[in-house]
């Protein structure tokens, strides 16, 4: 390390017990300085059945930071979603949402202002949206959601502790209530390395032809479809 840095010894000792200090390394007596494997986070589960309280209960097994929030404008993708005008007064908030100190997602909702005035900005910092949602008396009852890639941007990468064009599970989902109108716009973007989303899959036949389908939920405490973070 010495002759590959053009460093002294001293110095390179130095930076090997700052990197075990760190829990980057790990020194070997005998044997020498190995760099450590990233230590596997706990998991947070949620059954897919009764998908709302399982995110609420998800949401609320993790911390969010609230790092924007306020009323503004609606762009015109986000009112063609909301099925609102181009204009029209809504809440924007950003949260990054953490398990045990390491950022797991960059969240971005959209709720039609007269939904959004029911809270607060300190609300929106302590509880999951979906359970702020039904306390306002909206009774959600379907999403859309599709789910893609995407990249890390200047904004998001510090906050996500990830580099610039990282790339990141990108979640978009439309909430609905038993109305059918659109109570919420939500874009989630998670570290891969962090998240994972789980289906369990059986070949079915119909009609002659095979096909993948998810497998009926169970009563087994740990179900074949869920929810990893």
């Amino acid at each position: 390390l010495a002759a590959s840095f053009d460093v002294s010894r001293i110095t390179a000792r130095r930076a090997l017990d700052e990197l075990a200090a760190e829990g980057l390394a790990q020194r070997a007596q005998g044997k020498g300085t190995f760099v450590r494997a990233p230590q596997p986070m706990p998991a947070v589960e949620a059954r897919t059945e009764g998908l709302f309280e399982n995110l609420i209960a998800m949401g609320l097994k993790t911390t969010a930071t609230l790092v924007s929030f306020g009323y503004r404008a609606a762009p015109a993708d986000v009112a063609t979603r909301l099925e609102t005008t181009k204009g029209a007064e809504i809440q924007h908030a950003v949260r990054i949402r953490s398990l045990e100190g390491a950022p797991i997602s960059h969240l971005t909702t959209w709720v039609p202002a007269e939904i959004g005035r029911t809270y607060s900005e300190a609300d929106m910092a302590r509880e999951p949206l979906l359970a702020l949602l039904e306390r306002a008396g909206v009774h959600v009852q379907s999403a859309d959601q599709t789910i893609t890639a995407g990249l890390a941007d200047a904004e998001m990468a510090p906050l996500l502790e990830t580099e610039v064009g990282a790339p990141l599970l990108r979640l978009s989902r439309v909430v609905r209530d038993r109305d059918g109108r659109p109570v919420e716009l939500l874009t989630a973007l998670y570290r891969p390395d962090r998240y994972q989303h789980r289906m369990r899959m059986e070949r079915v036949t119909t009609d002659g032809t095979a096909l993948w389908e998810p497998v009926p939920t169970t009563s087994h405490p740990m179900t074949d479809r869920e929810i990893r973070t």
